[in-house]
């Protein structure tokens, strides 16, 4: 873990990490809220923003070199260019996706949340077939019979070897679990739940990347 550390809300995330796998940092590229609009009552309507988690994006910075096509744009055009979310999540580089847990869920929440983004967007370009399901399965019984308190940790591992995914959930008092995503269709649909362009599950996290790579790649 890097030595600095930046604040989101009340989380830490240290500006550089290494996996075990690479001994190249990674970087902090993106950090954000998460956040669900909620509150309708009787008469009056009240829209209340609950904060759930803290995303940290990690990526080798090297990731700059596969997107030159977008150099010099700004931090809007950016934000609002699913092709160029498109091009960071197929660059071939390590990329790592820590989530802190501010309000405590369920986990079958957020495994229902993740399939049915994954799933809906497999299907929409028809590649949501009998072996995506089955990845698809696998991984919300994973998250099934979890409880997610407050700082409980899951990451998203992507590594540049071979087109998987490995998932891991980490609570007080319990030792870490992992899951391994070896069907490469629901791998990038994961990462594009997160760095999906305006399709992603946080919107906050996205205009987070698209003020970094505007400037990274205006230099």
């Amino acid at each position: 873990m890097g030595s600095e550390m930046v604040m989101v809300d009340d989380v830490s995330f240290p500006t550089e990490i290494i996996t075990n796998t690479n001994n190249k940092p990674l970087a902090l590229m993106g950090h954000a809220i998460g956040v669900r609009v909620s509150g309708i009552t009787d008469i009056e309507i009240h829209f209340l923003q609950i904060k759930y988690n803290a995303i940290g994006i990690y990526l080798e910075k090297e990731v700059v070199n596969h997107l030159v096509n977008w150099k010099d744009k700004k931090e809007n055009e950016l934000s609002e260019d699913d092709a160029f979310f498109d091009a960071l999540v197929s660059a071939p580089v390590e990329k790592f996706f820590r989530v802190v847990v501010i309000k405590e869920i369920k986990g079958s929440q957020y495994g229902v949340q993740l399939e049915s983004a994954i799933r809906d967007r497999l299907a929409a370009i028809d590649k949501y077939e009998e072996k995506e399901e089955e990845a698809l399965e696998k991984l919300t019984e994973f998250f099934q019979t979890k409880y997610f308190h407050k700082a409980s940790v899951i990451t998203f591992h992507f590594p540049t070897s071979s087109p998987t995914a490995e998932i891991s959930f980490a609570t007080q008092g319990k030792e870490e679990v992992k899951i391994k995503v070896e069907n490469g269709n629901v791998v990038e649909m994961i990462q594009k739940w997160y760095l999906g362009g305006t399709r992603a599950v946080s919107p906050t996290t996205i205009k987070s990347l698209g003020h970094k790579f505007g400037e990274l790649l205006s230099n």
